[in-house]
């Protein structure tokens, strides 16, 4: 780690890095989380009942052998992107009021690696971080040694940080 750089200008420099940043300063009490629970459990059952979370159906996106998880992806990154040109067009606010900012994100040679890194073990677990969960809720227990992986990884990551290629 560099000792010559400022601790205000390292933790600049690593807010740039994050694809998102909580500018909000609101407290809230501990019950407004359970809006994300419940949207995160619908999200779930949405999940199962796509067959988004389906072991088959992701092997199947990367033998090329069916456009179900292509479509699946391809409208959520069209709704993302019909859902960013709204929120600057029209600018929105969130439900608190607050301004919605996006911060523009440079390329870098990490996310081609990280990327890669990523699509190796979706292939070989069938799982990506968001259907983990739904898919130990469905009772396929094994995955919980996928999410511990993932879990691990992060912390690696954390820990290799400052000497990956960023």
């Amino acid at each position: 780690m560099r000792t010559d750089v400022n601790k205000d200008t390292d933790f600049d420099v690593r807010l740039q890095d994050a694809i998102c940043v909580n500018e909000s300063h609101l407290q809230h009490k501990w019950y407004h989380n359970l809006k994300y629970l419940i949207t995160g459990i619908l999200f779930g059952i949405v999940f199962v009942k796509a067959e988004i979370i389906s072991w088959f159906r992701i092997q199947e996106m990367f033998r090329l052998q069916s456009f179900h998880m292509y479509g699946v992806i391809g409208s959520a990154v069209v709704t993302g992107m019909l859902s960013v040109w709204l929120i600057k067009k029209f600018n929105l606010k969130t439900i608190y009021g607050e301004v919605i900012e996006f911060h523009p994100k440079k390329f870098n040679k990490g996310q081609i690696y990280g990327g890669l890194i990523f699509g190796l073990g979706w292939a070989l677990t069938g799982a990506c971080p968001g259907p983990l969960f739904a898919q130990i809720g469905t009772g396929a227990t094994v995955v919980i040694i996928t999410l511990l992986s993932a879990i691990t990884g992060t912390w690696v990551y954390g820990l290799l940080r400052e000497r990956l290629p960023h």
